[in-house]
């Protein structure tokens, strides 16, 4: 597996949660879930959350866990993704991925576009593109479930459908899947979610004596 490519789905799971207000309608319903949903994350001038990884892969019985953590200051476009195999850092300006397999950091641009998948655009980036309609609620254990699917109008996504099951107590995200059109399925689930919790500045900063020994290839 890619993991690369694996956190920047853990990116689609909080790109979700906010900036939903501006969705073309097409389940008044699901709106306002998800209205209510981007009100509490905007709420937050910095997020913490530790979330689980499943990915399960077609024609596989097994499956991929892994665990991690999110730091975010959304306003800033900065972030720092912590999982076991590598971490995703930016400072608003530059990301730095690092791959600890493959004993490499990637240095690339922070990508602003609004065409791109990234904290930067975190309030803007779900505005328009997508159909939403809402599923029956469920439940986790003790804890009720709004269920809202979300569909790319763009044929090209390597995706075709989001789930997301939010917390109808804190409207807070519960967990969310993607269905990949290779037939895998990513989930996500939080398990505990800080809002405006103090995060260090140094978060936001690579800082190569954390990482010795690593190949830095510079591909901006």
């Amino acid at each position: 597996m890619n993991k690369l490519i694996t956190n920047s789905r853990i990116l689609l799971l909080f790109l979700t949660a906010t900036a939903l207000h501006g969705y073309p309608q097409t389940d008044a319903a699901a709106g306002a879930i998800l209205t209510q949903v981007s009100k509490t994350y905007q709420g937050y001038k910095t997020l913490q959350a530790d979330f689980t990884i499943t990915v399960q892969q077609p024609q596989q019985a097994g499956k991929y866990t892994e665990s991690g953590t999110i730091y975010m200051q959304a306003a800033s476009g900065k972030y720092r993704i912590t999982t076991g195999g590598q971490e995703l850092i930016s400072d608003g300006k530059t990301q730095w991925a690092v791959l600890r397999d493959e004993e490499e950091v990637q240095v690339t641009t922070a990508d602003h576009s609004s065409a791109s998948i990234s904290p930067a655009n975190i309030f803007t980036f779900y505005q328009k593109g997508y159909k939403y309609v809402t599923a029956p609620s469920e439940r986790a254990g003790n804890i009720q479930l709004h269920v809202v699917e979300l569909a790319p109008e763009n044929t090209h996504t390597p995706y075709f459908k989001i789930k997301l099951r939010i917390n109808k107590a804190t409207h807070l995200i519960h967990d969310v899947t993607i269905f990949d059109k290779s037939g895998a399925r990513y989930s996500y689930t939080i398990k505990s979610t800080k809002g405006n919790v103090p995060i260090a500045a140094n978060q936001f900063v690579f800082n190569p004596s954390d990482f010795p020994g690593m190949e830095i290839v510079d591909l901006r």
